[in-house]
């Protein structure tokens, strides 16, 4: 494995090829490791389920580094919720900061929304790839939606 000059070490050149061929507007799922990646990963676009042995928010933080979010939509960003009628456990509401943080990094002004579990599943499995991660607090799920690089190579925004 060789290294490039300003590229995480995180990001594999098997996720670099998926962040490359995803275009505006598909989305990519990042999950802990309780997430059911292998079968959700069969539904989605390219069927690609790539492993990082990483918690979650490192993983984000990489892919956040490379990757523009879609800031003409609505929602460039989710991540799981419990289902109604449900809290999120303390470790859950750890991993959700930690969510909101690792993106803001690279993304301060991004509007980061939530979808409880079911729905969350479903919208997974629309999604262009999985990327499933070490992370063991639940609820350690995102979806982003892809943008676009501007002419000043920063996210195209509206």
């Amino acid at each position: 494995m060789g290294l490039l000059k300003g590229i995480d070490p995180l990001l594999t050149a098997d996720l670099l090829h998926i962040l490359r061929s995803m275009g505006h507007g598909d989305k990519l799922c990042i999950c802990d490791c309780n997430f059911p990646a292998a079968q959700v990963a069969t539904k989605t676009i390219t069927g690609k389920h790539i492993q990082l042995s990483v918690n979650l928010p490192d993983a984000l933080k990489a892919v956040c580094s490379v990757l523009p979010l879609d800031f003409f939509h609505d929602k460039p960003v989710l991540k799981m919720a419990p289902q109604k009628g449900l809290s999120l456990p303390p470790a859950g509401v750890e991993v959700s900061v930690a969510i909101d943080d690792a993106i803001s990094l690279h993304c301060p002004s991004v509007e980061i929304h939530t979808l409880d579990r079911f729905a969350f599943y479903q919208e997974a499995e629309k999604c262009f790839a999985v990327v499933q991660t070490l992370e063991r607090r639940p609820y350690g799920n995102a979806i982003l939606q892809k943008g676009c690089v501007g002419p000043d190579g920063l996210d195209l925004r509206p």
